[in-house]
């Protein structure tokens, strides 16, 4: 391999390592690379072009722009009675309200970050006075934000569909087991642990004394929530039965979202709907500039023999399918810990896809497992965006804040993970169900 690729490479992490934007590290190092191996410059636009000319980035940009709108449209707490409605009454069940409303959050949002800023300021303050600790409220729903990666619709389930040419509908339904598996873990490790981080409070809530209002509770609380979960419903039922495309069911995500918080729940104000819009339009330039300088930068090293002499290396180590995809593991969480998910999957998919074709590993369950290590990276430090935006606004400490989510992220995160990656029809038996074994690669 030509020794200009190897200083790109070698610039690209240092750049990282300095805390310069990705987007322009990409872009540099691309360029420095292409001086020293003295190639033209003119495959640069043309790349990044295609990158950004995909009708999958309209998507995202519909979904992440819905994500925004919850915590404004009223929506959150409606899914946070219902949680309470739920399991409020089982043991640590105040505390599992926060992991099952991030299963619904994530059935709206798509993302992690909308799943923090909706429910710590609803949750927290509110479960402390009832004698549970900050720190440990803050940690559960930290690390159950990344539900919102494994219930479709997802962002980064989009993205990984965008650059391995893939089903959405499948990749989405990949992760749905995975994704429930984590949630029945988080509540059951709750279960066992939650009287460490509890001591018992006179303002103790109070739940329906009789079976009879139990029932009238949950019912008073659904109908509450209908529209807030309507949103989901339509998205998933119009995208699995072929009424409309992965970015129409996006923009009507969003207008779905507008309207129940204008016009239904009357909570959403004009002001708030513009600085969503606006915070929606800077992410996606920032995903833009990403996406269209990091394939530039992956298409070079492939183009180069980067992908193949990687591929080659890790065979001489093991030619052992399960040994290769452990090894794909460690790497992506190591990657986790430093970088954000979506250059992981920008860098890490193209370059791997030369491996996986050897290997014979179906591309659908490899984007579980792909989309799944991007989630556990959101909550695994040292750089974890979850953590970051859950000291701010709970106001408890890094150190803090990090030993209990430890405790998830081991117990079930990391199993969750390998039952995923080793038992492939974790991932592939509700895409097979749904669409057919034809759609998800199978005979």
């Amino acid at each position: 391999m030509e020794q200009g690729i190897i200083f790109g490479l070698l610039l690209f992490f240092i750049g990282i390592m300095t805390g310069l934007p990705l987007c322009w590290v990409f872009l540099g190092s691309t360029i420095v690379a292409i001086f020293l191996i003295q190639a033209s410059l003119s495959f640069m636009a043309g790349t990044f072009y295609h990158a950004i000319d995909n009708y999958v980035l309209m998507a995202i940009s519909f979904f992440i722009w819905a994500g925004n709108l919850i915590a404004e449209s009223g929506i959150s707490a409606r899914l946070v009675r219902l949680s309470y409605a739920l399991v409020g009454r089982i043991r640590g069940g105040l505390v599992d309200v926060g992991i099952v409303a991030a299963v619904f959050m994530g059935a709206l949002t798509g993302s992690s970050l909308p799943v923090i800023a909706a429910l710590i300021p609803i949750l927290v303050p509110g479960l402390e006075k009832l004698g549970y600790q900050r720190r440990y409220v803050t940690a559960v729903l930290c690390s159950s934000s990344f539900l919102g990666y494994l219930i479709p619709p997802s962002v980064p389930g989009l993205l990984y569909c965008l650059v391995a040419q893939q089903s959405v509908a499948a990749v989405f339904l990949s992760t749905v087991i995975p994704g429930l598996i984590l949630a029945g873990g988080y509540i059951l490790v709750n279960t066992f642990i939650c009287h460490r981080y509890y001591m018992p409070s006179k303002e103790a809530p109070k739940f329906p004394s009789t079976f009879t209002g139990t029932i009238r509770e949950i019912g008073a609380s659904t109908w509450s929530a209908l529209p807030a979960l309507g949103c989901p419903f339509i998205v998933l039922v119009g995208i699995y039965g072929g009424i409309f495309t992965p970015n129409e069911a996006g923009a009507i995500a969003a207008l779905y979202t507008a309207l129940v918080g204008f016009f239904m729940y009357r909570e959403m104000k004009l002001k708030g709907f513009w600085e969503c819009s606006k915070t929606t339009v800077v992410a996606m330039g920032m995903l833009a500039f990403l996406l269209g300088f990091g394939t530039v930068f992956t298409r070079l090293l492939i183009r180069e023999g980067f992908g193949e002499l990687m591929t080659q290396f890790v065979l001489s180590i093991s030619e052992n399918k399960y040994a290769i995809l452990l090894m794909m593991n460690i790497l992506l969480l190591i990657l986790g810990m430093f970088i954000d998910g979506i250059p992981i999957i920008i860098i890490v998919v193209p370059l791997i896809m030369p491996l996986i074709q050897k290997l014979d590993v179906n591309l659908i369950h490899l984007g579980a497992i792909i989309v799944l290590n991007i989630g556990i990276g959101v909550v695994t430090p040292p750089y974890a965006i979850s953590i970051f935006l859950g000291t701010k606004l709970s106001n408890v400490p890094y150190e803090q804040l990090v030993p209990p989510m430890m405790i998830f992220l081991f117990l079930v995160g990391i199993p969750t993970l390998m039952l995923t990656t080793y038992f492939p029809w974790l991932s592939l038996w509700l895409p097979s169900l749904i669409l057919g074994s034809k759609m998800v690669g199978g005979p």
